[in-house]
């Protein structure tokens, strides 16, 4: 009774420490196109996020409810499978905040139970349908839906102001939608609360269960909710920077009307996935939310090779998280000495990633540098080419036009030979 008792302390607190770098992972999903227009400062930006995060936390339960009784069968599960489960979800949320990729910690707790949970009990120990139906759909549709929502919002918006062409009008629209962006990202640090904190309490209340201490089927207690509040935005305050620079300005640039339209659509998806119990990734909403915006606004331009590393990314999760977590269910299972042994692992591995991590720092004092732009690809290219001229621009008379293109020079240059008709 005793070593079940340390063990579901050190599962509580390992618990907690996922909270937390669930925290700094994540807060780039509200906070970064804030700090990449400018709206914001960025220390003031996470201070804010991480107060609405702990508040997000006591407004439902509904996905901590799916997580502790929907993805994994109770009966069977020992609480040394979720140690192990947090281990992996733990570990490559580190190494991907240590890549600056957006990539999702609730796949990666997922990915990490449902590894853990089949090394110990076999694939009769994940509910296969809730699986589909309330982690993989939602993980599909809710990049889609932000990121289509958010292509329509910005081209409405820019469609609505293109008119405006008075400097004072422009500097007061131009405030408005910074003051709409922080508003809406005070939604989406809200939403993110409601929804990623929910999963530790889920996986809480799971170990509390499995350890005899709350029956099937508990609600969170009060001091679970209390907690993984604190952790999330104590991990928020402390600012995923390398995540955030990825999200406001490796995808693509930004202006402010497109960070007000993007943050909007993300918060509408989150908060109406977790009034449902869907445990979507608020990453992957996030940054579908990003590159709609981006194609939405008319010369806009998202860079496709850091979407697609973070593509790979989405798709690696749950199984190397899962991998990562059915390895460290496998020492657990050894006894007290694997579970010493994979403690070991957890740390150490922590640590090196940190070390890593301070060759090249990125903090609030440079979060919006970048190494340089991405020279545009061919879709990007072929995408601006089919655009119609700006208005007021009238269209020249037909001709034949050479797919070579002209040596570069600048447009006015007086040394540049004049065109043959």
């Amino acid at each position: 009774m005793e070593h079940i008792t340390l063990l579901l302390a050190i599962v509580v607190v390992t618990a907690l420490v996922f909270d937390f770098t669930n925290g700094f992972h994540d807060t780039a999903n509200a906070m970064a196109t804030t700090i990449s227009t400018g709206a914001m400062k960025p220390k003031t930006a996470v201070a804010m996020s991480a107060v609405l995060n702990l508040i997000g936390a006591f407004l439902s339960v509904e996905v901590a409810k799916t997580i502790s009784g929907g993805i994994v069968n109770e009966d069977g599960i020992r609480t040394e499978v979720i140690f192990a489960a947090l281990v992996g979800a733990i570990l490559w949320n580190l190494l991907t905040w240590l890549l600056g990729l957006p990539s999702s910690s609730s796949h990666a707790l997922f990915g990490g139970l449902i590894g853990a949970a089949v090394m110990s009990a076999g694939w009769s120990s994940i509910n296969g349908g809730t699986v589909v139906t309330k982690v993989l759909l939602p993980a599909i549709a809710a990049p889609l839906v932000a990121g289509i929502a958010a292509m329509l919002a910005t081209r409405l918006t820019y469609r609505i102001n293109r008119n405006v062409t008075d400097p004072n009008q422009l500097k007061s629209t131009a405030k408005g939608y910074r003051a709409g962006q922080i508003a809406s990202a005070g939604l989406v640090s809200l939403a993110h609360g409601t929804n990623d904190a929910q999963k530790t309490m889920g996986i809480i209340t799971l170990a509390l269960v499995t350890s005899g201490v709350l029956a099937p089927g508990s609600n969170p207690p009060m001091w679970v909710i209390v907690s993984a509040g604190v952790a999330i935005a104590l991990g928020t305050y402390l600012g995923g920077w390398r995540i955030i620079r990825t999200m406001g300005k490796g995808l693509t640039d930004l202006q402010p009307p497109q960070g007000f339209a993007a943050q909007t659509s993300a918060a509408t998806v989150i908060l109406a996935s977790s009034h449902l119990g869907f445990s979507l990734s608020t990453t992957q909403s996030c940054s579908g939310a990003v590159m709609g915006s981006g194609l939405g606004r008319k010369g806009g331009v998202v860079r496709w090779s850091t979407a697609t590393r973070m593509f790979i990314a989405w798709g690696l999760t749950l199984p190397a998280a899962g991998l990562v977590g059915a390895g460290a269910e496998f020492l657990t299972k050894q006894g007290p000495w694997g579970i010493a042994v994979t403690a070991v692992i957890l740390v150490g591995g922590s640590f090196a990633i940190w070390v890593a991590s301070r060759r090249q720092p990125v903090d609030h004092t440079n979060v919006n540098d970048t190494e340089g732009d991405e020279p545009q690809g061919v879709v990007t290219t072929a995408i601006a080419a089919v655009q119609p001229p700006p208005i007021g621009v009238p269209a020249s008379e037909p001709e034949l036009i050479s797919s070579i293109p002209a040596p570069a020079s600048a447009p006015d240059d007086p040394a540049r030979p004049p065109a043959k008709v």
